[in-house]
């Protein structure tokens, strides 16, 4: 029984006894963050007017919101955007594929143990723009050297988020399914591919976050993909151009994007691993 001396934590205490940022934390999640948004664009604003930038290095949030705006509503905004997309979902197709294989090989074998460890090691640390030049020469100048960079960029902390999921699969999953007749790939498809699951969903959110960068900065210095540019080539142009606010309408769009996929994966998260008990909910 506590002595007369302690005294209980404050009602608005959270976890662990600390204070919570009360009444912020109790407004909903969405007119919090409206808020920090409409904030940070006053302090945009405000740079813009009391700096007196000149227009041909920075825009205010009006004229890049005209921009954007003008860029979905004719068009010039939606097939760059389009492009970007594609050739994102390819790359990540594909190094999704070959990050599942090359880790299912790892568990299986100490050779592929052996080959993924190596081969992480090399080419991991390795920023994935740098093979772009080497893309353009054995792929020539068209979408399949970015869907190289990007699916490069994508397996292997895919890999890595992965092997980690498989290598802690608990030990008594693995004798329950040794004990049921489970060999080989059927242990993995059957025991580690679902254990790994939070493992997963987080090399993925990983990957795209790797892989979304790498597509932009390979546009940049890219080009045109094929005959439509994307994203990176749009904001190339308008600099080019001296065209600001398109720029930033063209940032504004990869930020957006970014929060969009965010959101999807958080979604995700929470209607899988959050659902079935793999993890424990994050609040928003």
């Amino acid at each position: 029984m506590p002595s007369s001396t302690e005294t209980a934590p404050p009602a608005d205490a959270g976890a662990g006894g600390r204070r919570s940022d009360v009444p912020w934390s109790r407004l909903p999640v969405g007119l919090r963050r409206s808020v920090l948004l409409v904030a940070l664009l006053g302090v945009w604003q405000l740079y813009v007017v009391a700096a007196g930038v000149s227009p041909l290095v920075f825009a205010g949030p009006w004229d890049v919101a005209a921009a954007f705006a003008e860029g979905w509503g004719g068009g010039a905004l939606v097939g760059p955007t389009l492009t970007t997309l594609r050739i994102l979902g390819l790359g990540m197709l594909i190094g999704t594929a070959l990050a599942v294989v090359l880790t299912a090989l790892a568990v299986a074998t100490r050779f592929g143990d052996d080959l993924l460890t190596l081969l992480t090691a090399m080419v991991n640390p390795l920023p994935s723009v740098a093979i772009l030049p080497l893309a353009m020469l054995w792929f020539g100048l068209d979408e399949t050297a970015l869907v190289f960079v990007v699916a490069n960029a994508v397996l292997w902390p895919m890999a890595v988020n992965i092997g980690m999921g498989f290598r802690t699969v608990p030990a008594t999953t693995l004798m329950v399914g040794r004990s049921l007749g489970l060999r080989s790939w059927r242990l993995i498809r059957d025991v580690h591919l679902p254990a790994a699951l939070p493992h997963t969903v987080a090399g993925v959110r990983t990957g795209w976050a790797f892989g979304w960068r790498t597509v932009i900065a390979a546009e940049l210095v890219f080009g045109v993909a094929g005959a439509q540019g994307g994203l990176g080539f749009f904001i190339n142009e308008a600099r080019f151009h001296l065209d600001i606010p398109d720029v930033f309408a063209g940032l504004v769009t990869i930020a957006l994007i970014g929060i969009a996929l965010d959101l999807l994966f958080t979604l995700l998260e929470r209607r899988t691993v959050v659902r079935w008990g793999m993890k424990e909910g994050a609040a928003l």
